[in-house]
């Protein structure tokens, strides 16, 4: 069977890109080619704002290569968008009928406000944030949206971006100290110019090339344990700090930082300016970097636009969805295993051996749904595969750190692979979030073995705590005797934890 796919050309100032969605089982469309050209468009637009032959040509030739990647792949739609560099060009009629004319591609200028939009419907679509501020810095304007409760309130568009930025304040490939303080009063200047900004306390979400060099250039710093970098966050000194380092060096140095692709190295310096400076006027801690931009925003529209709701109800209910569906889980016994959880956890709580938050609930719901998830591999070592598969898969609406969180309560097998999988991930959580987790881990645990044939039986369970013992009382619609032996070869781990024998009792 033919696989459903579509392609978005994304024309920008700095950067020309090609990427092919393809659908997958889950019906979720996902990346299966990404082509990027480095045009520099911005640079061919003349001193009365047209774009040059030299630059046209630049930007046909680039989209015929392109269309050779494109006529190989059976394509439902091809979606072609320009943004500033075209957009600000005086003879855009021109270009456009010259890209229809010499290529299959029919090309559409996007206008500040689509931009804008689309940036902003690729963060609140991927991301938990309910309220942000977004920037999306290309090379010739930069996008500014803030959002409240997952909707747009304000945006606009300036007309500098990296490489013009570049052009008019640095001369050589590094700034001096005067010209860096000249961008800076510049960029504050025109940001004060919004109301809307200053002392907003919200996190800053960068999009873009510039934002993901920055984040994979402290990752690598850091030496940071997990790939990816869609929603990975950095701190406002983090931010500052890089930024410093890369003004530190001379540009051979720049061009051979890790993390940071060598066509942007002459610009990544203002780039990370507009990023410094925003966070300082909007007070921001926290700097999230979202892989899904314009591109995925444009995406997002085409494929809900039957469905009257660009904006997904709840992002990472979405995403379990998609892993329910690829991972073949059982969504009833993963509901069931949840509520038995839910159901141990809240009795637990009235004895007084947990004290729980309402995220805490919020993980046990996810960790639970996913647990063992890691059978779809290999059932034998599925404890170690569900720690891969969800510690390094993207899942949207989840920082990295939660991520993790969810990866140990979804593999847990006992207290010394639940210390193994976190030793890694060494100071991101607390000496008391651990041994919180390890008990709800195995919580978990004995909330799927109470489910062991995937019946569904379990209907209630109550919790007594007597001086050196725990007693559960299971109530179950079945016959329980399959799903007793399972329990009782799996209570030692929570006995461990809890410091006291466990014994159950099931009864219709």
């Amino acid at each position: 069977m033919e696989q459903e796919k579509y392609a978005i050309i994304d024309i920008g100032s700095n950067t020309i890109r090609l990427v092919i969605y393809t659908r997958d089982k889950s019906g979720r469309f996902s990346e299966s080619e990404n082509v990027k050209a480095v045009a520099r468009l911005r640079n061919y637009l003349t001193d009365d704002n047209a774009l040059s032959e030299e630059g046209i040509q630049v930007l046909i030739d680039t989209l015929k290569s392109f269309q050779e990647v494109t006529r190989h792949h059976q394509l439902e739609a091809i979606k072609c968008v320009a943004t500033a560099a075209v957009r600000q060009a005086k003879n855009q009629e021109a270009i456009i009928q010259r890209v229809g004319e010499e290529t299959d591609f029919t090309m559409r200028i996007l206008s500040e406000y689509e931009e804008a939009h689309y940036g902003y419907l690729a963060v609140v679509n991927s991301m938990s944030y309910k309220s942000g501020i977004t920037v999306d810095i290309g090379g010739g304007s930069t996008e500014l949206t803030l959002f409240e409760d997952r909707e747009l309130i304000h945006f606009h568009s300036f007309p500098f971006g990296a490489l013009s930025l570049k052009k008019q304040f640095i001369e050589g490939d590094t700034p001096k100290n005067s010209e860096l303080k000249a961008l800076r009063e510049y960029l504050e200047q025109q940001f004060l110019s919004l109301d809307w900004i200053e002392g907003k306390k919200l996190p800053l979400i960068g999009i873009g090339g510039s934002a993901r060099n920055l984040a994979q250039i402290h990752q690598e710093k850091i030496d940071y344990p997990l790939s990816g970098v869609h929603q990975y966050t950095m701190k406002r000194k983090e931010v500052d700090e890089t930024n410093e380092w890369l003004g530190s060096m001379e540009f051979d140095d720049l061009q051979r930082v890790e993390g940071l692709s060598r066509d942007r190295a002459d610009i990544i310096i203002p780039a990370v300016e507009v990023f410094n400076c925003l966070m300082a006027l909007i007070d921001a801690e926290i700097f999230a970097l979202s892989r899904k931009g314009l591109r995925d925003g444009v995406f997002y529209e085409e494929m809900t636009k039957d469905f009257e709701m660009p904006v997904f109800p709840n992002v990472i209910e979405e995403s379990f969805y998609d892993l329910a569906i690829d991972y073949d889980i059982n969504l009833t016994h993963a509901i069931h295993v949840t509520n038995s959880s839910l159901m141990i956890v809240r009795e637990l709580q009235k004895q007084g051996f947990l004290a729980l938050t309402e995220k805490d609930h919020q993980w046990i719901r996810l960790g639970s749904s996913m647990y063992n998830l890691g059978t779809y591999i290999d059932s034998e070592s599925s404890n170690q595969h569900t720690f891969y598969l969800l510690a390094n898969r993207t899942i949207d609406g989840l920082l990295h750190k939660e991520r993790i969180l969810v990866a140990l309560l979804a593999s847990y097998k006992n207290k010394n692979l639940f210390k193994r999988n976190a030793t890694s991930y060494e100071g991101w959580f607390t000496e008391e979030e651990l041994e919180k987790f390890n008990i709800i881990g195995a919580v978990i645990k004995f909330a799927y073995s109470l489910n062991a044939t995937k019946r569904d039986i379990v209907e209630d369970i109550q919790l007594e705590s007597q001086k050196e013992e725990l007693i559960f009382s299971i109530q179950c619609r079945e016959d329980w005797k399959p799903e007793q032996y399972q329990v009782e070869k799996q209570k030692k781990h929570l006995e461990k934890l809890l410091k006291k024998a466990i014994t159950v009792h099931f009864h219709e």
